[in-house]
C-alpha cells in the first residue's frame, strides 16, 4: 500500500548538502517526492511503500552530511497526494526563522586535492568550496540560506559551475559559495597606499615572498583580517608587537600542516583530531623546546597557541613557505577585526607593509575560536570560527530572550525556543570600534531571525557598555538621523522588559545550562570582578542555586584594592592589600618583598593613606586578584600588559610534583550582610611570605598555592553539601586549577561540570542571562 511521510527536520541542515543527500538517497529507494529548506530547517515529503519510507527516515538520521547536526525531527503521515517524481523545491522563506545558521567549515579533503591538481580547473583557486567545506556565516545576509541572500550574490556563476550548481548528484548542488577562476572572487596584493602589486596567483607568492624577507602582511581571509610574520623570525615579531600596540600578549601561529605542528608542540591524539576537524580553531599545546618559533611569540609561555589552514588561501600560501607563521587578529589591540580591505588600508595603516586582499565581502566580522583539552575534552576558551552562531540546546523551550553578555570577552545570545544562538566573539566593550560591533551583532542576530525580544537580560553592573545600551531602551534611543540600522534594532527591542543578572549568577546559570541541567548545585565562580548587589567587588564566589535564584554560601576573604582598576595592570597593589589585610600598617615597612620594592617611599605613603582612609580603595573577594597578589610575592609580576598576565606567570611557575598546601581556615562571616563563611586566606599569605624568606623556590611556592585553592574548593564543597558543582569563571582558564579540582572534587565524590561548549570566561555568561531571564519570566 502507498504511503506518504512528511519530516520537518530542525538543527544544522543547511548548507551542509542535505538536499541532494536526501535528494540521491530518494531516487536509490523510488520514492516520489520532494524536499526543500525553509526558514526552520528542512522539510520532506516522500510517498512509496511503508517499509521503504520508514527505511527512508532510518538512513536520512543515520547517513546524513557530516557537517550536519539534527536537533529535532516532526514526522507525520498524511495520505499521498500521488506525487511522481523526485525533486528538489525552491526555498521558502516564509514562517519563524530558527534554522542554524553553519559556521565556517574547513576545507574538505575533495577541495584540497583540486587545488593541487595542475588538470583541474580549480588548480591553486583560493576561494575553491563546495557544500562540505567553506564560508557560510561570514557571507549570509538573510535567511533561509540561498545564494541570493549572501554576500555572494555579486558574482555570476560561469556555465560550468552553475552546472554543477543544479546538478543534485554533485556535491556542488546549490554550494552558495561556489566559484571557480572563470567567475569568482579574485585575488589581489596591495602595497599600503592601496596600488596593486600583483594579481591572482603572483600576488600569492608576492606575499609569501615578503613573508620570507621579513615583512608583516595583512591577509583578508573568511571572517576578517589576520597580520601574518614569521614566526621565527624575533625581529618580524618584535615589529608586530610595536606596531599593533600588543607587548607580550602571546600570538597564535599557523602552521603549514600536521607535521609542522608537530615540530612546535607536543600533540596526542584528540588534540590532531581537533586540529584537522570542521572547526579547526587554535588549539592551546605544549611547546617543545627547539620549536621552531621565536620565544617572543609566546614570552615565557609552555604552550603556543597553534592552528592549521582552513581555508583555500591559508593553504596556498603556507604551501609556499618553508616556516609557519604568526597568525594574529588583523587589528589594534582590543579592537575589533578589520573585514573590508578598505577599513584595514586605514585601520591597519603603520602596521601591514603589505595587503593581500579580494573581492568577496564579508558580512560580519569572525574571530578564530580558541580551544584546550583539559579534563579528557576539547573546550572551548574563545567561542568563534567554527562554532558561531551554533545554538546551545537548551533544556526546555524559552520565550525569545536577547542577553547582552558582559564588558569584557563580550559575546551576545539570542534565544529562539528551545535553541540559544551564542554570537561569534565581539572582545572588549571599551573602544568605539567594539561598541559599533557589539551593536552591529545584535542587529544581526534580530534582523536574521525576526525576532522580537520581550526580555533584554543584562549584567548587575551599572557602568557596562552592554548595560549601557539595554538601559538606553528605557530612554527610546532609536538612534541618530541616518542611522536607519541602529534604528532597526532598536524598534524590535522597545517592547522588551530588562532582567539585570548578577555577573557570578550568570556564569553558574551558563554551565548548567550547556549542561541541561537546572540544579540546585553549588557554583565555584571565580575570576576579577564582578558587581555584587552588595555594591562590593565579588570575585571568589561559592554560590547555591539554579537560574532562578542563587544565595552566597561562602566567599573568599574581602580586602581593600587600592586604585581600583589601576590594581587590574598592577598586581603589586593587590600584593600590598594582601599584605595589609595580614600585617596591618606594618605590610608598608616589608623592604625584602619584591612588590615593596616596586613602589618608591612617596608611592608607599600614597598607598598607605589610601588604604588606611579607605578611598579609592573598593572591597573585593576576588580571585583573580588573589592570583596578581601572589604572583607580584613571588617576583613573577608586578606590572601586566595583558588581562590575566600574572597568574598565568604564576600558573607556570608552578612545580607540578608538589603535593603539600598552605593551611587555611573557614571562617564566619566578616560583617553583617556578608555571606555566612568565608576563606581567609591571611595564614596561607603569610605561611608563603615565610617560605620566601626562607629561600624556598619560586616553583615550590606556586604549587602549594594551587594547591591550597584546591583545598578551598573542596572544603566549602563539603560544607554545603551539593552533589552538584560547577565550576565557572576566568580563573578556571587555569589547567592545573580546573584539573586539581576536579579531579579532588570527584575523589571526595562529587559530580563535576566543566564549560563545554561555551568558555568558562566572561564569553559565556550571555548564556546565563538567558537562562536567569528565562527562569524569573517563568515565575511572573
Amino acid at each position: 500500500m502507498r504511503c506518504r511521510l512528511r519530516a520537518e527536520i530542525r538543527g544544522a541542515v543547511q548548507g551542509v548538502g542535505f538536499r541532494p543527500f536526501v535528494y540521491r538517497l530518494a531516487e536509490e529507494l523510488s520514492l516520489d517526492g520532494w524536499v526543500k529548506n525553509d526558514s526552520r530547517g528542512l522539510t520532506v515529503e516522500a510517498e512509496g511503500a511503508r517499509a521503504d519510507l520508514e527505511r527512508f527516515l532510518a538512513r536520512v538520521m543515520e547517513e546524513k552530511p557530516a557537517a550536519a547536526a539534527i536537533e529535532s525531527t516532526a514526522i507525520d503521515w498524511p495520505e499521498p497526494v500521488g506525487y511522481r517524481g523526485f525533486e528538489i523545491r525552491a526555498s521558502d522563506a516564509l514562517g519563524d526563522k530558527s534554522v542554524q545558521i553553519l559556521p565556517e567549515i574547513a576545507t574538505c579533503a575533495s577541495c584540497l586535492e583540486e587545488i593541487r591538481d595542475p588538470g583541474d580547473r580549480r588548480h591553486r583557486y583560493p576561494f575553491t568550496n563546495c557544500t562540505l567545506c567553506g564560508p557560510r556565516f561570514s557571507i549570509v545576509l538573510s535567511l533561509p540560506y540561498d545564494r541570493p541572500r549572501t554576500t555572494m550574490r555579486r558574482f555570476t556563476m560561469c556555465p560550468a559551475c552553475a552546472a554543477e550548481y543544479a546538478s543534485p548528484r554533485d556535491r556542488r548542488f546549490h554550494a552558495q559559495p561556489n566559484a571557480c577562476p572563470a567567475c569568482g572572487p579574485r585575488l589581489a596584493l596591495w602595497r599600503p597606499d592601496g596600488e596593486e602589486a600583483a594579481a591572482g596567483d603572483e600576488a600569492l607568492r608576492g606575499a609569501a615572498q615578503a613573508l620570507a624577507q621579513g615583512a608583516i602582511v595583512a591577509v583578508k581571509g573568511l571572517g576578517g583580517f589576520h597580520l601574518l610574520a614569521d614566526a621565527r623570525d624575533g625581529a618580524a615579531v618584535a615589529r608586530l608587537r610595536a606596531r599593533k600596540g600588543r607587548r607580550e600578549k602571546p600570538f597564535a601561529v599557523m602552521a603549514r600542516d600536521l607535521e609542522q605542528a608537530l615540530s612546535l608542540c607536543r600533540i596526542d591524539d584528540l588534540e590532531k583530531q581537533a586540529l584537522a576537524s570542521p572547526e579547526a580553531p587554535i588549539l592551546l599545546l605544549e611547546r617543545r623546546a627547539d620549536a621552531p618559533a621565536h620565544e617572543s611569540v609566546a614570552p615565557g609561555n609552555p604552550y603556543l597557541g597553534v592552528m592549521l589552514p582552513y581555508a583555500p588561501l591559508h593553504h596556498l600560501l603556507l604551501g609556499l613557505l618553508a616556516f609557519p607563521v604568526v597568525a594574529t587578529s588583523g587589528n589594534l589591540s582590543e579592537e575589533p577585526i578589520c573585514i573590508d580591505e578598505d577599513e584595514a588600508r586605514e585601520r591597519l595603516v603603520g602596521i601591514a607593509d603589505l595587503f593581500l586582499v579580494h573581492d568577496r565581502p564579508i558580512a560580519r566580522h569572525v574571530d578564530d575560536s580558541v580551544a584546550w583539552h583539559v579534563d579528557g575534552e576539547i573546550r572551548l576558551l574563545r567561542r568563534a570560527r567554527g562554532y558561531a552562531p551554533r545554538p546551545v540546546l537548551l533544556a526546555a523551550p524559552l520565550p525569545p530572550i536577547l542577553a547582552v553578555g558582559g564588558h569584557l570577552k563580550n559575546t551576545v545570545a539570542l534565544g529562539v525556543g528551545r535553541q540559544a544562538f551564542i554570537s561569534q566573539h565581539i572582545g572588549d566593550t571599551e573602544t568605539p570600534e567594539a561598541l559599533a560591533a557589539f551593536e552591529a551583532v545584535i542587529g544581526d542576530f534580530l534582523e536574521l531571525y525576526e525576532v522580537e525580544p520581550v526580555a533584554v537580560a543584562h549584567d548587575l553592573h551599572p557602568d557596562y557598555a552592554s548595560t549601557r545600551f539595554a538601559r538606553s531602551l528605557l530612554e527610546g534611543e532609536a538612534g541618530a538621523p541616518g542611522d536607519a540600522e541602529r534604528s532597526r534594532t532598536m524598534s524590535r527591542l522597545l517592547k522588551a522588559r530588562l532582567v539585570p543578572v548578577q555577573h557570578h549568577h550568570a556564569h553558574l546559570a551558563s554551565c548548567l545550562a550547556e549542561h541541561g541541567r537546572e540544579g540546585p548545585a553549588l557554583g565555584v565562580i571565580w575570576d576579577g570582578t564582578g558587581y555584587g548587589p552588595d555594591g562590593t567587588i565579588w570575585g571568589g564566589e561559592f554560590l547555591v542555586g539554579g537560574a532562578a535564584s542563587f544565595r552566597r554560601v561562602a566567599c573568599l576573604r574581602r580586602f581593600l584594592l587600592p586604585g581600583g582598576d589601576a590594581a587590574v595592570r598592577e598586581p603589586r597593589r593587590s600584593a600590598v592589600a594582601l599584605l595589609w589585610e595580614t600585617l596591618g600598617e606594618q605590610a608598608l615597612e616589608q623592604d625584602d618583598l619584591p612588590p615593596l620594592q616596586a613602589f618608591t617611599q612617596a608611592e608607599r605613603a600614597f598607598l598607605g593613606n589610601m588604604l588606611r582612609r579607605k578611598v579609592h580603595c573598593p572591597a573585593t573577594s576576588s580571585a583573580g586578584r588573589l592570583f596578581d597578589g601572589v604572583a607580584a610575592l613571588l617576583g613573577l609580576a608586578q606590572r601586566v600588559s595583558f588581562e590575566g598576565q600574572a597568574a598565568m606567570a604564576l600558573e607556570h611557575a608552578a612545580d607540578p610534583s608538589v603535593e603539600d598546601a598552605y593551611p587555611v581556615e573557614l571562617m564566619p562571616a566578616q560583617e553583617e550582610g556578608a555571606p555566612p563563611r568565608f576563606l581567609d586566606w591571611r595564614l596561607l599569605v603569610a605561611a608563603l611570605v615565610a617560605d620566601l624568606r626562607r629561600g624556598v623556590p619560586a616553583a615550590i611556592l606556586a604549587g602549594r598555592f594551587h594547591n591550597t585553592l584546591v583545598e578551598m574548593i573542596a572544603l566549602v564543597a563539603r560544607l554545603a553539601g551539593e552533589p552538584l558543582v560547577a565550576l565557572s569563571g576566568g580563573c578556571f582558564q587555569n589547567r592545573r586549577l580546573v584539573q586539581g579540582a576536579a579531579a579532588r572534587l570527584r575523589h571526595d565524590g562529587f559530580e563535576v561540570l566543566l564549560h563545554r561548549q561555551v568558555p568558562p570566561n566572561d564569553g559565556g555568561i550571555c548564556l546565563g542571562q538567558l537562562a536567569v531571564a528565562a527562569a524569573r519570566i517563568k515565575e511572573t
